[in-house]
């Protein structure tokens, strides 16, 4: 069953970006219009409030700061939006990091300090910066490493990979910063600072889009293989991969692999190995793969009232959301 509820027409070009902050109740929506959105929600309507973002080119991603009075926006003009709610005046207003990057930023993620932003960008870079801003932001929430850094300074940068970068994400404690590359490989940084430490992995599906740190130990990531991917670290703090959530099972009756040259064909088109109904799908139980297409989000489900969460939700070109659950994942409770 399908609710419907209300469509807001105030972008006139595509909708690249949505957040939904979970304290104030707020939506934040960017568009290849150039323009960004705070949807208010006053009585059973949404009202939106314009917020300029002085770009020339599309907003791509936009994503709330932890405490929700900030939120960033990456853009097709290499540069990041960082916004904020100004008192005085009763409206929003955007800074841009000075700093440009080398070509479009795909993913922003907020550090849990509220204060340090990580960017990826198609330039192959992922890059660190400050956002402290006087008077929205209090200096007791800085961490020790930037405790002297200025709005827009560069914190790092990782030239770990040699392609495009997509999705990038904290750990639940800030200690540590995974991101994707186009080149089929994950990074992991730790001690972000001027001397951080860094492990890759590399593994034989296609390339990832997106992560979800899960707990400090274990990394969701999504992408083009239409199957997420669990990553884990052992004791010594070694990331590596781990399986795919879902089993794939080929086409092909006579061999449980099949031809990987059929395979990749099936990938490449977009289309799953097996056929799957659009009706009740359980990717608890189905042994075919779930998404048709590639995966671009996760997010995770966290219960109310509980401080682990052992569900989340992807989303795909294929149309469809999927929750997942790992509370009957045995294997992998050593990393929750």
């Amino acid at each position: 069953m399908i609710l419907f509820f209300a469509t807001y027409d105030s972008h006139d070009q595509i909708v690249s970006g949505i957040d939904w902050s979970v304290r104030s109740n707020r939506i934040v929506t960017a568009s290849h219009d150039r323009n960004s959105y705070v949807w208010n929600k006053e009585g059973p309507e949404w009202v939106p409030t314009l917020v300029i973002l002085r770009l020339n080119r599309a907003a791509l991603c936009v994503q709330w700061s932890p405490r929700e009075n900030k939120f960033a926006v990456g853009s097709g003009a290499k540069t990041v939006c960082i916004c904020y709610y100004e008192q005085d005046n009763n409206w929003w207003v955007s800074k841009v990091l000075r700093k440009r990057h080398d070509s479009s930023v795909t993913s922003v993620a907020w550090h849990p300090n509220n204060i340090l932003l990580a960017t990826t960008s198609t330039d192959g870079k992922c890059r660190v910066f400050s956002t402290f801003i006087k008077g929205v932001d209090t200096k007791d929430s800085k961490a020790s490493s930037s405790s002297d850094s200025k709005f827009g300074e560069q914190i790092v940068q990782l030239d770990l990979s040699f392609s495009w970068a997509f999705g990038v994400k904290w750990s639940p404690s800030g200690k540590t910063l995974a991101y994707v590359g186009h080149n089929s490989m994950i990074y992991f940084v730790d001690d972000v600072g001027p001397s951080p430490l860094s492990q890759n992995v590399a593994f034989r599906d296609l390339p990832l889009r997106d992560v979800l740190f899960f707990s400090e130990k274990m990394v969701i990531g999504v992408g083009f293989d239409c199957n997420p991917m669990v990553f884990g670290a052992d004791e010594k703090g070694i990331w590596s991969f781990v399986r795919c959530l879902n089993e794939k099972i080929s086409s092909f009756s006579g061999s449980k692999y099949g031809s990987q040259l059929s395979e990749a064909f099936g990938k490449f088109n977009g289309q799953s190995e097996i056929g799957v109904s659009n009706d009740g799908i359980d990717s608890s139980t189905s042994q075919g793969v779930i998404h048709e297409n590639c995966i671009n989000c996760v997010a995770s489900l966290g219960k109310a009232g509980s401080s682990r969460t052992l569900r989340f939700s992807t989303s795909g070109l294929d149309g469809r959301v999927v929750i997942w659950d790992l509370e009957n994942q045995e294997d992998l409770s050593r990393f929750l």
